[in-house]
């Protein structure tokens, strides 16, 4: 049975908002659409002054290249100037939608998310594969209930209600994926937290869970946060660490980590708003220098979170070694590869929908400014956060 807090958020979801494929986005796209200003087009490409993007009027890319090269129709409207910075939105890869709406996270600047734990009325009313997305929401992947010990983390505190379903045998921990995967998850989520004495699944169980998932097409995701549970979790040979963790992680460790070829998440800040922050940055340092992929992730509803792409968190990623531009890298191109939904690809291409932002400076020079992105269009559909703010930028 949900909660009051789940009750809300799924009537939410089922409000009557418009759908995809209806062109009823807050900012018409119909006659086409030029962004003007520096364009970054993602990955390893280096962003570029005075470049315009040039889109159809089903929101498809049509041209890309400098102005002087770029003929735009007359009539097309044209958003944006010198100053303006074009790009892929960002992705948060460790999200609990039950915490902080789908449709403030666009609004943020965030194209893409994934649920990382809600009971499964929930899952289901925000996930995207294989169905229309609502108008005003990013794209969204979804693990469903976490997978965790009886009484084990978080069933007691904020995991009431549906978000886990318990394990302790083998054989359970193998239905429990079968139950998920009936459901319609994108992935599997593992929970190995041990703090306070709460029990949590051992190896037999993890290790089945993780060979039922696999054979189900599905990757697992665990949360692991000291030495002894990421051991755990790699010995089941999972996909990803949901966390960087807050237990000081051995040299040796960190090597396993790099040599497995999984990435983790960061999730950097919301550790320092609970205090244990410095050990943190000091693993996802250590992390990046292996060289093991670290990617935007904010652990939405947990402390000092809200929706929406999180400056600090990039700052985070930069100061752990990737650097600004790496950090922006790590929140699109790695991250849009965690949600493999082929409409996000963390790059803007000609031909393609983008799922990309406009936003009023350079996010490199002051990531500020992604709290208050100009205009967000994914899917083919396009949200002005403040349309008097973009009009002033329209001519």
């Amino acid at each position: 049975m949900l909660g009051s807090l789940g009750a809300a958020f799924l009537a939410a979801c089922r409000s009557g908002r418009p759908r995809r494929g209806n062109r009823s986005g807050s900012f018409p796209l119909d006659g086409g659409l030029a962004l003007l200003g520096t364009v970054w087009v993602g990955g390893e490409a280096v962003p570029a002054a005075d470049w315009v993007v040039l889109l159809d009027g089903r929101g498809r890319i049509d041209r890309i290249g400098p102005a002087a090269e770029v003929t735009v129709p007359d009539g097309v409207r044209r958003i944006g100037g010198p100053g303006t910075w074009i790009g892929p939105g960002v992705v948060d890869t460790h999200v609990h939608l039950a915490f902080g709406p789908a449709a403030e996270g666009l609004r943020g600047g965030l194209v893409g998310v994934r649920d990382l734990g809600a009971p499964p009325a929930l899952a289901a009313a925000v996930r995207s594969r294989g169905a229309t997305v609502a108008v005003g929401s990013p794209l969204t992947a979804v693990a469903g209930p976490l997978l965790t010990a009886p009484g084990g983390y978080p069933s007691t505190t904020w995991g009431v209600d549906g978000f886990t379903r318990a394990v302790d045998s083998p054989e359970s921990a193998r239905a429990a994926v079968r139950a998920l995967v009936a459901d319609g998850v994108d992935l599997v989520k593992i929970a190995l937290e041990p703090s306070g004495g709460r029990p949590v699944p051992g190896p037999l169980e993890v290790a089945a869970v993780v060979a039922a998932a696999h054979a189900a097409g599905l990757p697992v995701t665990a949360h692991a946060l000291t030495a002894e549970m990421v051991t755990r979790a790699l010995d089941a040979g999972v996909d990803e660490l949901c966390h960087v963790p807050d237990e000081r992680l051995p040299a040796e460790l960190v090597e396993r980590i790099a040599d497995a070829g999984i990435p983790v998440l960061s999730t950097i800040q919301t550790f320092f708003s609970g205090g244990s922050g410095a050990t943190t940055a000091g693993n996802a340092a250590s992390l990046v220098a292996a060289g093991v992929p670290l990617v935007y992730g904010t652990d939405l509803g947990n402390a000092g979170t809200r929706p929406g792409v999180d400056p600090r968190e990039l700052d985070r990623l930069a100061d752990a070694g990737l650097g600004r531009m790496g950090a922006l890298r790590s929140a699109t191109s790695l991250a849009a590869a965690r949600l493999d939904d082929r409409r996000i690809t963390g790059t803007l291409e000609v031909g393609a929908a983008p799922a990309l932002v406009v936003l009023s400076a350079d996010p490199l020079r002051d990531p500020s400014v992604w709290r208050t992105p100009l205009l967000v269009l994914v899917d083919g559909d396009a949200t002005a956060p403040d349309p008097a703010v973009l009009a002033a930028i329209t001519h």
